[in-house]
């Protein structure tokens, strides 16, 4: 290499280190790169781990040892073939690295100098020669040897014009980045221009960027020599852009800075900074969002609006705090559906076979959902009804909901309004409050991504009245009103929204606690609770293939038959829905988990034995009904929140005055009690008792399970029959039970929660019913399967309960009063 032309590397800062007559270090030629490239990599290279920076192949650069290791592996390899091999490592903090601490792509390098530092360290300046990687190590010890394997660099594109072009850009690249950094010599532009191997000027200026090692790692891990010419030139564009920015800033701040100059100054550089950490310009943010809102359907109202808005976004300083509110309030207008819908399929049949096959039974239920999307589809541009879906808990109003919105192929979506106590949370903020937001209504608009989805306002019955924060059910009433809800108004969004299009959906359990404004404004549709044998079939059908799947078996593994099923429907639950059933049916499915997972034996068909053996004992008998031996002991019927139940009102007398009652009632029940009591004193000849006994006796009525409160008007037939019973010690008929309100001109009148009472009446074994006959229209809405085997009685005057309830026969051991 003698003949070749050299470059002193004053550049390079190595005036300590070589004199005036040392040899000069030359710049690679293509000839010196093909003979480089004919250069056999020695099988087994000692390997020497760089902390700082990556040796690529033709650059020199000096390096200064300091471990123990390096140095001896320097100081032999400098009196043999001189050949090592040159690694980076992976975390330069690593004082001693090991095999897993360096990377596996590498250098092979050859000594040139090696001088020994007034310091104590020693110098080596050595010269890339060509890649190479590990294959495997042979030794740690004293230093790191390993095996190695060619890493062959892909020039096919070498020759062609684009690549050229890429080779001409760096250079030119090259050439403005010395010129604009102060740091760096201009004579180092000479040895640009001098560099005829287009690999060695891409190592070259590769080597003497100012990146990370990681970054220069990349780019030597990088096999397709165009690739990395275009990820060099990348880089490059990256630096050239910093130090311009840099230029031009410090120009323009070079006079004497003001305390907004300066703020200027420091958020341009913050700005650079994160564009360089790969953040999108402000710029670049603005002219999206214009590209979004041509895509948009709205109206010339809400164009103006975002335009104006869009405006001020512009003119404002990033950095200031109102920025990002004005970022997301046009991000809301975006983002929202406006005039966007989806296509509804009304195809009814459909309709009705998805509602059949989610939901067992709830015929009448499914029959007024039908008749609703009837009208739906014929009318077209129809405002869309509010339905409200009431009845206990587990029957299925929440799915149904689901079930709608899947038949008519809108979008679902659910918003729980259970506990809500803040008016904010439908209306929204204002943008002036801090973290402002806009209310859930919107939002879950925005997240249905159409403007007419199915949307189901869960728990509307737990909605919180009046509070400090607002009244929220009277937030609701602009949202349910069909007149209003053509412009519905979001404190956040300050524009009128259209929820007409919207199928709103409610859900409650109880229509008492909904205001009396709410409730006018929706369709009330009753899903009432399910019979046992509708129970059994939706375990059959829902339930127990749905926790078969969550526990991951399969029907194979469990196998529960019908009198099985009833039997956990009738002895451990009490409710009008089926999500205790569940719970008992998952119990099951858990026994068989916990036997195969164990590896136990088990029959797969489950036993009433077996039953009993994972669920225990029952303790849900209690609603059966007693006999009518005792005077004064009368089966009631009653709604409770899980459903209809049986109750028993007992009565006695004895020697003294007075009406005491117990059995935690509620103050409606205890005044029909009061109520039963005075009527009898007023009509006791009519029913056969001596007025002087109701002087001479106190009387005592009790409701069993004192722990569970009571209360309301349906009682009060079973009481006056009570306590006639008890005055005239006469047998109560057998099997018989009974509901209604009573008053003191002795008239019966009507309660509710009939087909609650009715299933009640059946799991009691109860046959005649005595009801008042303004009740009877209720009756005839009942299907006629649950209705088999009981007989109805229907009243208008209390005489006629006592005529058909009290028997004239005495009990036995009657009390002689």
């Amino acid at each position: 290499m003698s003949n070749l032309k050299f470059l002193k590397l004053d550049n390079m800062s190595l005036q300590h280190i070589l004199d005036e007559d040392a040899d000069l270090i030359p710049l690679m030629t293509p000839e010196d790169e093909e003979e480089i490239n004919k250069e056999d990599v020695p099988e087994v290279l000692p390997i020497l781990p760089l902390r700082n920076t990556v040796l690529f192949p033709g650059v020199v650069i000096p390096i200064t040892a300091g471990r123990d290791k390096s140095i001896q592996l320097i100081k032999e390899a400098n009196k043999g073939n001189k050949i090592i091999g040159v690694v980076a490592q992976k975390n330069e903090a690593i004082e001693d690295p090991t095999i897993n601490d360096i990377h596996k792509i590498g250098t092979v390098a050859r000594i040139l100098r090696m001088l020994k530092m007034p310091d104590g360290n020693t110098t080596v300046i050595i010269q890339g020669k060509k890649q190479f990687e590990v294959d495997s190590f042979v030794q740690e010890e004293p230093y790191i040897q390993a095996i190695t394997k060619p890493y062959t660099e892909d020039r096919t594109e070498e020759k062609e014009p684009e690549f050229e072009a890429i080779v001409d850009s760096i250079k030119e690249m090259a050439v403005r980045i010395i010129k604009e950094n102060p740091n760096l010599p201009t004579e180092a532009t000479f040895a640009i221009k001098n560099i005829e191997s287009k690999p060695f000027l891409i190592n070259f200026v590769s080597s003497n960027m100012n990146l990370k090692v990681a970054e220069k790692q990349e780019l030597l891990e990088t096999k397709n020599l165009k690739e990395r010419a275009l990820l060099t030139l990348k880089k490059m564009d990256a630096e050239l852009q910093r130090l311009e920015l840099r230029s031009d800033i410090q120009s323009k701040t070079r006079s004497d800075m003001d305390q907004q100059q300066r703020e200027y100054y420091l958020h341009q550089q913050l700005k650079t900074i994160q564009e360089e950490l790969g953040g999108v310009s402000y710029d670049e943010e603005l002219e999206e969002m214009r590209e979004r809102a041509k895509t948009k359907k709205w109206n010339d109202d809400i164009k103006e609006t975002f335009e104006k808005e869009l405006g001020r976004l512009q003119r404002m300083n990033p950095q200031v705090a109102e920025y990002s509110v004005q970022r997301n309030y046009l991000d809301l207008l975006l983002d929202l559906p406006w005039n966007e819908y989806s296509e509804d399929k009304f195809d009814l049949k459909r309709a009705q076979k998805i509602l059949d096959r989610d939901h067992f039974g709830l015929d009448k239920v499914k029959e007024r959902i039908i008749e609703h999307l009837a009208v739906l589809k014929l009318k077209g541009d129809m405002k869309s009804p509010i339905i409200c879906l009431y009845g206990p808990p587990g029957v299925g109003k929440t799915s149904l909901g689901k079930s709608i919105a899947e038949s008519i192929g809108r979008k679902y979506v659910r918003m729980s309004l259970g506990g809500l106590r803040d008016e904010a949370e439908i209306r929204g903020h204002r943008k002036t409050y801090i973290g402002a937001m806009p209310g859930r209504i919107i939002k879950d608009i925005k997240k249905a991504g159409t403007s007419n989805p199915v949307f189901v306002l869960d728990e509307i019955d737990k909605l919180a009245s009046s509070s400090h924060n607002g009244d929220p059910s009277s937030a609701m009433l602009e949202v349910l009103d069909p007149e209003q809800n053509t412009t519905f108004y979001d404190n956040y969004l300050e524009k009128d929204y259209d929820l007409s299009k919207v199928l709103f959906i409610a859900t409650a359990n109880s229509l008492s606690t909904i205001p009396w404004a709410l409730r006018d404004r929706m369709e009330i549709i009753n899903v009432s609770g399910y019979t046992i044998e509708e129970k059994v079939e939706i375990a059959k059908r829902h339930l127990l293939p749905k926790q078969l799947k969550e526990h991951g078996l399969t029907k194979e593994h469990l196998q529960i038959g019908k009198k099985q099923l009833e039997k956990i429907v009738e002895a451990y639950t009490r409710e009008s829905g089926v999500r205790g059933l569940e719970k008992q049916i998952a119990k099951m499915v858990r026994y068989a988990a916990k036997s195969i997972a164990m590896e136990e034996e088990y029959n797969t068909k489950i036993s009433i034995e077996t039953i009993e053996k994972v669920l225990g004992p029952s303790h849900l008998e209690r609603d059966k009904y007693e006999s009518n031996n005792v005077a004064g002991v009368v089966t009631g019927l009653a709604w409770t929140q899980v459903g209809g139940d049986i109750l028993f009102i007992e009565s006695i007398i004895s020697k003294g005055k007075g009406l005491t009652i117990t059995g935690n009632l509620g103050k409606v029940m205890k005044e029909s009690a009061t109520i039963a009591m005075e009527y009898i004193r007023a009509n006791a000849n009519d029913f056969g008792i001596d007025s002087k006994i109701l002087d001479e006796y106190k009387v005592h009525i009790h409701v069993p399970e004192g722990a569970t409160p009571k209360d309301g008007p349906s009682a009060g037939i079973t009481m006056l029959t009570s306590l006639v019973s008890v005055f005239t010690q006469r047998k109560v008929k057998a099997h018989l039970a009974m509901t209604g309100e009573i008053t003191l001109r002795g008239k019966v009148l009507p309660v509710g929660g009939i087909k609650e009472k009715i299933l009640a009446a059946k799991r009691a074994n109860i046959k005649e019913i005595i009801l008042s006959a303004e009740n009877e229209k209720d009756i005839k809405e009942i299907k006629q399967t649950y209705l088999k085997g009981l007989k109805f009685n229907y009243v208008s005057e209390m005489r006629e309960v006592i005529d058909i309830a009290l028997l004239k026969q005495k009990v036995k051991n009657a009390k002689k009063v």
